[in-house]
């Protein structure tokens, strides 16, 4: 969808808008054939708070990646990521990141997860999903996807990651997303999978 192709090693410097720096090092790993310079918001002492007014992941990334593009003279690449549980109708899904309030930790909302699988009962189905956007100068340039399904486990398991790693069983590796070492994650978790496709669509 570029105006003219960009090409991977073209890409000096790219900001990555998020202010979580558990996300920013796994964007730093997985963007690294870019062979840029990847920076967070925070590097760049922007403080500004995107309104995600979005109703699904990809126009939430969409707006986070246009309205800071204004911001920012590098491109510009946005996420909205969160976790959809069957069993509790999709949720937490786009209110994955305040889904226990605006200054809840991460383990109180995998506690409210926990606890409200407990009173639905049936099954623990569950999927990761990330949506990617990458704008520059308020024009978008180009979108991806990638998700991840697994299911909920009864009790926290593991110290990595951060969200809700910790509750996301993966079956083909037998762990939590929190008991995945970098290599493991960056291969097979949602946000790898969009990068994945955001690379291939770049080259």
């Amino acid at each position: 969808m570029f105006e003219s192709p960009m090409q991977l090693d073209s890409i000096q410097t790219i900001v990555v808008a998020t202010h979580n720096r558990g996300k920013l090092r796994e964007f730093r790993n997985l963007l690294s054939p870019l062979r840029s310079k990847v920076l967070g918001l925070g590097d760049l002492n922007i403080t500004d708070e995107i309104e995600e007014s979005g109703n699904t992941f990809a126009e939430n990334a969409r707006l986070k990646a246009v309205a800071c593009s204004h911001l920012i003279q590098h491109p510009v690449l946005a996420d909205d990521s969160g976790l959809e549980v069957d069993a509790l109708g999709g949720r937490p899904g786009i209110y994955s990141a305040r889904y226990a309030g605006a200054d809840a930790s991460d383990s109180d909302r995998v506690g409210k997860i926990l606890r409200e699988l407990e009173e639905a009962g049936g099954g623990r189905e569950a999927r990761f999903v990330c949506a990617l956007a990458m704008a520059q100068g308020g024009n978008l340039l180009l979108e991806s996807e990638g998700e991840c399904r697994g299911t909920i486990t009864r009790e926290p398991r593991g110290n990595n990651g951060f969200g809700y790693d910790p509750i996301f069983f993966f079956p083909m590796l037998g762990k939590t997303f929190a008991e995945l070492n970098n290599l493991e994650k960056n291969r097979y978790s949602h946000r790898a999978r969009a990068v994945a496709s955001l690379l291939l669509k770049l080259r």
